[in-house]
């Protein structure tokens, strides 16, 4: 990937990209706002005022750089940047705006450090990468027939709450035809607002393809200890039926296998169920004979999103098996507190496909029991977005 003489210095950045990588990349990102203010329409800006976007690309740039020799650990990242890429619309002509700020960020922080044989091995290497990614998102955008950032007018059928914080909006090309996509990947939703600012959010497809719509289901983000959801709050205050929303094409490769007739076991936890109940009808569409672990857990009832697509399903599929958990609450039928690997049923833990999808350290804590238990990790699959896509490199 980078020649035998910028390899060394590669090498010795990664104890400095530790300690340094956050100022760098917050460096990084006020210098190239400041110079293209146009780019933050592809950004979330939201996780720009919290800080958790500085510290993922300052991840990134650290798990690059530990793994720059690594293809089998890089491969799939690279195939999870390259969608989420693609659903936003970088384009080629983005990379080179990206190397200039963040070679500057790397020379304004490390100072005298920054010698000129080490900025020419981050050039180097930033030049190899972006070249991998330019060219894969270039196949992608062909493969899918759209232009970078292209979207399409969908028109809102029906907005269904949910849970108390999740509503369900399904909607149908204005004009053609649906256009297709597999259980497990999303869409981007772009949203014009009044001051002129866009941004783009992604949402996972939350039914079955072989529809005539698509469906998405939308977590409203109060705060807390992060900037409210902008994108969210404002679907939620304003999307109904019979509105236009712009919408991408469907992109991901967290491709949940839904057509064979193998045993497969879901874990999701909060608004992680989305794309679990998007396989979870496939599966009761195409073959609802099939043995099927369905675990799921929530903070508790209010927020159990999703309950009748689940009921759908098991009346439809007699091996299904379903296992709840909610944090607060107990009721019928539902596991008080933490999902907990003992609390499942057991099955061949070495042949199965196990699903994961929710919050980064619901997704650790599962993983890591899931190997522990002898579930090698070739078995083991989860859906992860924005800050935490580089977790297993770190």
């Amino acid at each position: 990937m980078i020649s035998a003489a910028s390899r060394p210095y590669i090498d010795a950045s990664v104890p400095v990209l530790r300690e340094h990588g956050l100022t760098i990349t917050t460096t990084f990102y006020a210098s190239m706002f400041a110079a293209h203010p146009e780019l933050k329409n592809l950004f979330n800006m939201g996780n720009q005022v919290s800080g958790v976007q500085q510290q993922s690309l300052a991840s990134a740039v650290f798990a690059y750089a530990a793994n720059i020799g690594n293809a089998a650990a890089l491969g799939p990242v690279v195939s999870r940047i390259v969608h989420k890429h693609a659903s936003v619309g970088i384009r080629a002509d983005h990379y080179p705006i990206v190397g200039h700020h963040l070679l500057g960020a790397i020379k304004t922080v490390l100072g005298d450090a920054a010698t000129e044989p080490l900025l020419k091995a981050w050039e180097e290497a930033y030049t190899s990468l972006a070249r991998l990614l330019i060219d894969a998102e270039v196949k992608m955008y062909a493969e899918a027939g759209v232009q970078p950032g292209e979207t399409r007018s969908m028109r809102v059928l029906d907005v269904v709450r949910e849970s108390d914080n999740v509503i369900a909006i399904r909607f149908a090309p204005e004009s053609g035809e649906l256009p297709p996509f597999r259980a497990g990947q999303y869409v981007s939703v772009a949203v014009d607002f009044a001051d002129g600012h866009r941004q783009l959010r992604q949402y996972s497809l939350s039914d079955a393809p072989g529809k005539d719509s698509m469906r998405i289901s939308v977590k409203r983000e109060d705060g807390g200890a992060h900037p409210a959801g902008e994108v969210s709050a404002w679907l939620h205050a304003n999307v109904k039926a019979g509105d236009l929303l712009q919408v991408s094409h469907p992109f991901g490769d967290f491709l949940p296998d839904t057509e064979s007739d193998e045993p497969v076991v879901f874990l999701s936890a909060g608004v992680g169920i989305t794309p679990m109940i998007a396989a979870l009808n496939r599966i009761a569409m195409v073959n609802p004979q099939r043995r099927v672990i369905f675990a799921h857990a929530a903070r508790n009832s209010g927020h159990h999103a999703h309950q009748r697509d689940v009921a759908a399903a098991q009346a439809r599929m007699p091996h299904l098996h379903v296992v709840t958990f909610h944090e607060e609450d107990a009721a019928a039928g539902v596991l008080q507190g933490m999902m907990e690997l003992n609390r499942l049923p057991s099955w061949p833990r070495g042949e199965t496909d196990v699903y994961l999808c929710g919050p980064l350290p619901f997704m650790q804590a599962q993983w890591n029991a899931l190997l522990a238990a002898g579930a090698p990790a070739a078995k083991l699959h989860r859906e992860v977005f924005g800050p935490d896509l580089l977790d297993n490199l770190l």
